[in-house]
């Protein structure tokens, strides 16, 4: 028999006054052929009996054998004495087979989207690894996590609160993990946060999204740094705004060069603490110069500190919201780098005028975060294992970087120049050979190691070839057998 759906399809063709013209049998013929060549109805699936599906339709037997003989004489339909009719196996419309074609030629034609979806479709957007390797850059350590500890912490939580933690949950974030970050971000990074600033999000990259739209208008200008963190120029891209390249140089972001500009800028974009690709941090008196350019310009700082935790050589530099008495700066931070990726939780420090407006945006893109994973967290930081944590893998980056950096420049001299970070998961090698940066790039993912190449992060790609090796989620020997294909690979790719 014809399930529901199949049966109201039927009849919908049959009254269809587009098909009016036609004998009765032919429609009813024509309906029943569509579902076979959409797949809708596979090889071997018995049709109902002539009299059931008459009487479901309002029409004669007659009509229905007539229409049913027209299958049988095309070939869609078998009738077997006895048992009744059934769909016929026929190569050419194998179930899906007819769908599959036609969702093929629909994916090939061009979408008509929007001017902003557009622009986020040919982005190409975020993709992140689901099973990194080596060298894949930003990915954290996950396999020594302490998950019993994890665990144990969530199931406190479960208990205590019970249904509670079924909800849902304030889109801003629940009160006990604002109250933690805020309490972390000021002891830790020199922050000037408080619970009621803290806005939690899913990642630093939805508070960029959050941030281009809710900031800045089509056609306003931003300042970015040049080299800058893709993730951010996508998202400053795909709400149309003009994204302004400012070069970086060993001192971070060139600030001299914005207060320069004939033309003010809405915001600018950076990454102070460890500059994303180049690893250089901004200087104290250029941190000063910018936040005074930003209030006198009344313009918004976009600071993202995505990794500030991991830092190997010297003391950190505060942060620049830290330093900002004038509330202009945003200030984002997110625990896929100091925890797991899985995790998916983020957080942006607001001045006090945009806490409102900026949850109440997020509430139309996903509502909140997951009660569970918010109110584990927060018990994770307020007993002090965030803390232990981020120390631990501190020491362990520390030397996965050294020994990076020593096997680089062991089995690598001829091809780069590693330049070492005070700080990050991933180490930038500027190309020192004739070898082209994306024939350098190939050649390693044909060799099953994943670099990142460097003259695609800047804004005229055009900047300095080379490619940037993550470290953290490698152990020591995976980083020496990696680069040691690595060092095979280019050594080929110089040869042919």
């Amino acid at each position: 028999m014809f399930k529901h759906s199949q049966l109201e399809s039927v009849k919908a063709w049959v009254a269809h006054p587009a098909h009016a013209a036609m004998p009765l049998h032919a429609r009813v013929q024509r309906a029943i052929r569509q579902l076979i060549v959409d797949g809708a109805l596979g090889a071997g699936k018995p049709l109902p009996a002539s009299r059931a599906l008459a009487q479901s339709l309002g029409v004669s037997r007659d009509t229905i054998e007539v229409a049913y003989g027209q299958l049988h004489a095309e070939g869609f339909i078998e009738r077997r004495v006895g048992s009744g009719s059934f769909v016929a196996e026929m190569t050419e419309f194998t179930p899906g087979r007819r769908l599959a074609q036609r969702d093929t030629l629909l994916r090939n034609q061009a979408p008509k989207l929007s001017k902003r979806g557009a622009a986020m479709f040919g982005s190409g957007g975020i993709r992140e690894q689901l099973l990194p390797r080596p060298f894949v850059h930003g990915v954290p350590e996950t396999r020594t996590f302490p998950l019993q500890l994890w665990e144990r912490l969530e199931r406190q939580v479960r208990k205590e609160m019970g249904a509670q933690t079924l909800l849902h949950c304030d889109p801003q974030g629940s009160e006990p993990l604002r109250r933690a970050i805020a309490d972390y971000v000021n002891l830790e990074r020199g922050a000037r946060a408080s619970v009621d600033r803290v806005l939690v999000l899913t990642s630093s990259q939805q508070a960029l999204s959050l941030c281009a739209n809710m900031l800045l208008d089509p056609g306003d200008r931003i300042f970015i740094e040049d080299p800058a963190y893709y993730g951010a120029r996508k998202a400053f891209d795909a709400a149309g705004v003009d994204c302004v390249p400012i070069p970086v140089d060993r001192q971070g972001l060139s600030v001299d060069q914005i207060t320069a500009q004939p033309r003010r800028a809405k915001a600018v974009f950076l990454t102070p603490s460890h500059q994303f690709p180049t690893g250089a941090t901004l200087a104290l008196d250029r941190r000063l110069a910018l936040i005074e350019w930003a209030t006198r310009h009344q313009t918004w700082i976009v600071e993202d500190d995505y990794d500030s935790e991991f830092h190997y050589a010297g003391k950190p530099t505060a942060c620049v919201q830290g330093l900002d008495p004038h509330d202009r700066t945003i200030y984002i931070g997110t625990f896929t780098k100091s925890l797991f990726p899985g995790l998916r939780i983020g957080y942006v420090v607001l001045p006090p005028q945009l806490v409102k407006p900026m949850t109440v945006a997020r509430t139309l893109l996903d509502g909140h975060s997951a009660s569970m994973a918010q109110l584990t967290l927060a018990r994770f930081m307020e007993g002090g294992h965030f803390g232990a944590h981020v120390r631990t893998m501190r020491g362990v980056y520390a030397t996965r970087l050294d020994v990076l950096v020593r096997l680089v420049r062991r089995h690598l001299s001829g091809f780069v120049e590693p330049r070492v970070p005070v700080g990050g998961l991933q180490l930038p090698c500027v190309l020192t050979c004739d070898l082209p940066e994306r024939t350098a790039v190939d050649a390693a993912r044909r060799a099953g190691i994943e670099v990142l190449g460097l003259s695609g992060l800047h804004h005229a790609r055009d900047g300095e070839a080379g490619f940037l090796m993550g470290f953290a989620a490698y152990t020591p020997l995976e980083i020496e057998g990696a680069v040691k294909k690595l060092a095979k690979a280019l050594r080929a790719a110089t040869k042919s």
